[in-house]
C-alpha cells in the first residue's frame, strides 16, 4: 500500500504543515491507521504530536480562521475539531504508569515510542507521519501490520501488565476479535484469563460500551463465547453464564441453553440490525435455569420460563445499567412473548389467537416473528421445515386479520369520555370494565372493530352496571 498516496488529502497536509510551523513531529495513530489497511471507512482521525496536542489543534484552527471550532479538554490534554466532515482529535505523546489499586494512570509527556507502548494492541499502535519531509512514513515497532495480515489481536508489551493496568482492554480484545473476526493471540488470551477478576474495577458504563459494540457485530455470538472462555462472563453477566451446561437424568439430557441462545442471537443478527432485538434474543431463555425441573414420565421441563425471564429483564437492565426506558420494556415484552407464534400452532391458529397476539405485540409484531423464527434451532430438518411453513401460514393469516380488524395499533372505538357523556357519570371503575368488555369482544371476534358495533355493545352492557343513558 502506498501510504503517501492514501493520505494525500487536505486534512493530513494541514496538520503536517501546522506541526512543521511549530517544529513538532505529528502522526496519524490508532484506529484510523488500522482501518486504512483493512479498507474500512472511518471519519474519526487521531493525531499524536510530540508536545502539546491542544497547541497543535489551536494552530490549525488559526490557519482556518476558525479558532472557535476547537473543543479543548484540558484535564485530558486533548482537543478536537471538525474539518471537511472529519472529526480530528489531537493529543500530545504520553507515557503512563499505574498503581494496581487504581485505574487512573500517572501521565507524563513522552516520545512517540512511549505513546505507542501504551497502546492496547499492536494493530492499534501503528503511526503514519504527516510532517512534510516524512509524509506517509509508517512507524510499526510491534509488528502491527503483520498481525493485521495474520488476523491476530496481540498486546505490544507484556499482556499481564497491559490488562492489569487497564482491565477494560480485555473487553476491547474480545470486541475487536468479534468485530474484525480476528483470533486473540494465545499469550494474550491466557493473560485475559489470568487477569479476569480485574474487570471488577471497571465501571458498568464502560463495560456496556464494549458489549454494545459486540452486539452490533455481524456475528455477536463470537464475543459472548470469548467472554465465557476467558472467565469474564460470570463476572459481568452471571445469569447468562448460568445457561451453560447439560444435566442428564435417566439418560435424558436437555440442550445446552447457552449454546442455543448464541445460535438464536446469530440467527436474529442475520435478519436485523436492531440491537435491542438482539438483546431480546440473548435474554429470551434467561429464565430457564430458574424454571428447570425433572418430571417423571415427561422429562425436563422449563414451564413459564418466558414469563420468569420477562420479569428478570428489568432487574438485569438495572444492575447492568442498561437503559430503564422503552427499550427495556421492548426487550421484556419480546422475552415474554417469544413462544407465542409457535404455541399458536400447537393450540390452533384461530382468528381470536391472532388478534390477541397482534394486540399484545402491537408495532413489535414483526420483530416478534423474527425472534420466534430465530428460536428454531432443531437439528431435525423436517421439524424445522414444518415449523417455518407454519410461521409463513401465520404471517399470511396475520395480514388478513390485520387488514379486516385493524388490531395492531388498537384504539378503543368507544373511549372513556364517550361513556361518561352517554351515561352522565364521573370517572369510575365501571368505565374501565365496559372498555375492557368491548376490547375482549373485538379480540374474540364477537363484534367488529368499529364504533357502531362497540356503541351497541356499550348500551347492552349498561344494565349490568346500573347505568342508564342520560336524558337529552
Amino acid at each position: 500500500m502506498n501510504l503517501k498516496q492514501e493520505i494525500d488529502r487536505q486534512p493530513f497536509h494541514l496538520v503536517g504543515e501546522a506541526a512543521d510551523t511549530l517544529g513538532r513531529e505529528a502522526y496519524v495513530v490508532g484506529g484510523y491507521v488500522r482501518d486504512l489497511f483493512l479498507r474500512r471507512p472511518s471519519d474519526d482521525i487521531d493525531f499524536v504530536t510530540v508536545g502539546s496536542g491542544i497547541e497543535l489543534a489551536r494552530s490549525i484552527a488559526a490557519k482556518l480562521h476558525r479558532p472557535e471550532r476547537v473543543n479543548v479538554y484540558e484535564n485530558y490534554g486533548t482537543a478536537q475539531l471538525r474539518y471537511q466532515g472529519l472529526d480530528l482529535e489531537f493529543v500530545g505523546a504520553r507515557r503512563e504508569s499505574y498503581h494496581r489499586e487504581s485505574r487512573n494512570p500517572i501521565v507524563e509527556d513522552g516520545t512517540l515510542h512511549d505513546d505507542q507502548c501504551r497502546r492496547d494492541f499492536t494493530i492499534n499502535a501503528m503511526a503514519i507521519c504527516v510532517n512534510a519531509d516524512r509524509f506517509g512514513e509508517l512507524l510499526d515497532p510491534f509488528g502491527g501490520l503483520g498481525d493485521l495480515e495474520a488476523r491476530l489481536i496481540r498486546t505490544p508489551l507484556d499482556p499481564d501488565v497491559t490488562f492489569s493496568d487497564d482491565p477494560l482492554r480485555m473487553m476491547r480484545a474480545i470486541r475487536f476479535a468479534t468485530q474484525l473476526d480476528f483470533t486473540i493471540f494465545p499469550d494474550t488470551f491466557k493473560a485475559i484469563r489470568r487477569n479476569a477478576q480485574r474487570i471488577k474495577i471497571i465501571t458498568r458504563e464502560r463495560i456496556n460500551d464494549e458489549l454494545m459494540k459486540i452486539m452490533k457485530s455481524a456475528k455477536p455470538s463470537k464475543g459472548w463465547r470469548l467472554l465465557d472462555m476467558t472467565g469474564l462472563l460470570p463476572l459481568i453477566f452471571p445469569e447468562l453464564a448460568e445457561l451453560k451446561g447439560v444435566e442428564t437424568v435417566e439418560g435424558r439430557g436437555h440442550k445446552d441453553n447457552f449454546a442455543h441462545t448464541l445460535q438464536v442471537l446469530d440467527n436474529v443478527a442475520e435478519k436485523s440490525d436492531n440491537v435491542w432485538l438482539r438483546w431480546a434474543a440473548l435474554l429470551h431463555d434467561i429464565g430457564k435455569p430458574r424454571t428447570k425441573r425433572w418430571v417423571e414420565g415427561i422429562g425436563w421441563t422449563f414451564h413459564n420460563h418466558n414469563f420468569i425471564g420477562e420479569k428478570m429483564v428489568p432487574r438485569i437492565f438495572k444492575r447492568m445499567k442498561l437503559p430503564l426506558n422503552d427499550r427495556m420494556k421492548y426487550v421484556a415484552k419480546l422475552v415474554g412473548m417469544h413462544m407465542r407464534p409457535q404455541c399458536m400452532h400447537e393450540e390452533g391458529v384461530t382468528d381470536s389467537a391472532i388478534r390477541r397476539m397482534l394486540f399484545d405485540a402491537g408495532d413489535d409484531i414483526d420483530d416478534l416473528m423474527i425472534l420466534a423464527g430465530a428460536d428454531i434451532t432443531s437439528k431435525n430438518p423436517a421439524k424445522v421445515r414444518r415449523i417455518l411453513e407454519n410461521f409463513e401460514y401465520t404471517r399470511h393469516r396475520m395480514a388478513e386479520v390485520e387488514e379486516s380488524d385493524r388490531i395492531r395499533c388498537f384504539q378503543p372505538p368507544v373511549d372513556g369520555n364517550e361513556i361518561m357523556e352517554t351515561f352522565g357519570i364521573p370517572p369510575c371503575a365501571e368505565i374501565g370494565k365496559i372498555k375492557e368488555a368491548i376490547k375482549e369482544a373485538i379480540l374474540d371476534g364477537r363484534i367488529p372493530n368499529d364504533h357502531a358495533a362497540a356503541r351497541r355493545l356499550m348500551f347492552a352492557l349498561a344494565p349490568a352496571f346500573n347505568l342508564t343513558p342520560k336524558q337529552p
